[in-house]
């Protein structure tokens, strides 16, 4: 450690940060960036693991047939957690010396593109389902079978590993840019040809899928809540009863997807920009590369906080769980005293 702060060795011997240009001091502004990294890292993979634990402990939350594609977002959104571990033993010192640096910048820049794809592609085939069930309740069931969701969630794996293979041919860098690899961050360019093909390719469809079937799902929920509130009120009049107001019954768990989509896309609209941006060749800032990426990244620990906060049924299984887990604590704590 002394060795790293003596002149001649400080810059051979501490590791790449985007956050130390242009700044006196350094090594405090390196180890605020892998503060960050690593804070980031253990909400992802210890939030996610509780959704994980959550839905196989909770009977109730696998009658949804959406439950397959938010498992899958978990999923997703814990192999984000766990390739964040990459950039953290790269601050602390520890690299990977058999490998070069522009093969692990590639391939850790494409398993985060990758897994993040996956988590955006669930979320809009949620909506596809939940646009499916309002639409055409009668026949969902014969819609939405467990083959058809597994052949999808396999389909949403193969496409989005397909839209950023090119990355590995030359075509440019993809939608990674927190670099901790010095290779990354200054060898590595995004193009304007490939920027275009992503956003053509997986954002702007998936944005166009969820703002439409959200905006009818809920144009259809104010429709019948309208329909069935005046029925109430007609019936309650003619009995000389009161009427109290009902919801439609989807339109609450509607809002729970709402939300989780809503600060998806605005966690990652900045991103999103500076993407844009930085392949235009209008602006590049390598602050505002770390700052927008990993703010998108850290999405994968809202979505699993979003969801429990919000889903009644998650509420019990998740004191199912603690309740489990307290128990069988108290239980092994007996057995160390007696014994």
């Amino acid at each position: 450690m002394n060795a790293s702060l003596d002149g001649s060795n400080h810059s051979s011997s501490r590791p790449f940060c985007l956050l130390d240009a242009g700044y006196p001091e350094a090594l405090d502004i390196c180890l605020l960036e892998l503060i960050v990294i690593v804070f980031l890292t253990v909400l992802i993979i210890s939030g996610n693991i509780v959704v994980i634990f959550v839905f196989h402990c909770a009977p109730l939350l696998n009658h949804h047939t959406t439950s397959y594609f938010i498992q899958t977002m978990a999923y997703a959104d814990l192999l984000v957690g766990v390739s964040c571990l990459v950039p953290s033993l790269s601050l602390l010192h520890y690299r990977v010396t058999f490998l070069p640096e522009s093969v692990i910048c590639k391939a850790f820049g494409y398993v985060v593109s990758v897994l993040k794809s996956v988590s955006m592609t669930s979320l809009a085939c949620i909506s596809v389902d939940r646009y499916i069930a309002i639409t055409k309740p009668l026949s969902y069931n014969t819609l939405v079978t467990p083959c058809r969701l597994r052949v999808c969630i396999l389909f949403i794996w193969l496409y989005s590993g397909a839209v950023f293979l090119p990355a590995f041919f030359d075509w440019g860098k993809p939608g990674y840019h927190g670099d901790v690899f010095q290779w990354c961050a200054d060898s590595w360019d995004t193009w304007a040809i490939f920027t275009l093909f992503i956003i053509i390719m997986l954002y702007a469809p998936a944005a166009f899928v969820v703002c439409f079937t959200y905006f009818s799902i809920f144009r259809i929920c104010q429709q019948h809540t309208k329909e069935i509130n005046e029925r109430r009120v007609r019936f309650s009049s003619q009995e000389g009863e009161a009427a109290d107001a009902q919801p439609c019954p989807d339109k609450r768990y509607a809002m729970v997807l709402l939300r989780i989509t809503s600060v998806f896309y605005i966690l990652w609209l900045p991103y999103i920009i500076y993407f844009l941006l930085e392949s235009s060749s209008v602006y590049h800032s390598r602050a505002a590369s770390f700052l927008t990426t990993w703010l998108a990244i850290s999405n994968s620990f809202c979505n699993c906080v979003i969801y429990s906060l919000s889903n009644s049924v998650f509420q019990k299984g998740l004191k199912r769980l603690s309740g489990a887990v307290c128990v069988s604590c108290a239980r092994h704590r007996a057995i160390f005293q007696n014994s």
